[in-house]
């Protein structure tokens, strides 16, 4: 037997010990419908589900034109010309205030998995 054999058998027995497997081992991709339920939905719905109130409606934002729905935005975002492209939502994501100054939204996410798999759940959601 090769020494690479014998070293994977013996990482396969010690992860079997320890109760991991190889699916239990390699890290997951975070969940954009979860992640949205709990940083995001407090103020902002996606579907007819709820009408927001403390932020805007993000069905079918990617693509749009900011602040360009019936929801009271702030003067700054209304100003800012920026088009909802999954390269600006994962900039703004990552610190509002950083990218339109004056916006009212100050929560981001600074990790950026976790926005990757925010802004794939609002490009489905139509």
């Amino acid at each position: 037997m090769s020494f690479t054999r014998v070293l994977a058998a013996v990482v396969g027995v010690v992860m079997s010990f320890a109760g991991l497997d190889a699916a239990v081992a390699a890290p997951t991709a975070p969940d954009g419908a979860t992640i949205f339920r709990q940083r995001c939905q407090s103020c902002h719905a996606v579907g007819q589900a709820r009408p927001s109130t403390l932020g805007p409606s993000l069905t079918g934002v990617v693509g749009r034109k900011a602040a360009s729905t019936e929801f009271k935005y702030s003067p700054a975002l209304k100003a800012s010309g920026v088009i909802w492209s999954k390269p600006n939502l994962d900039k703004f994501l990552s610190g509002p205030t950083k990218m339109v100054p004056g916006t009212r939204m100050v929560i981001s996410l600074p990790d950026p998995a976790q926005r990757a798999a925010v802004i794939d759940y609002l490009s489905a959601a139509r």
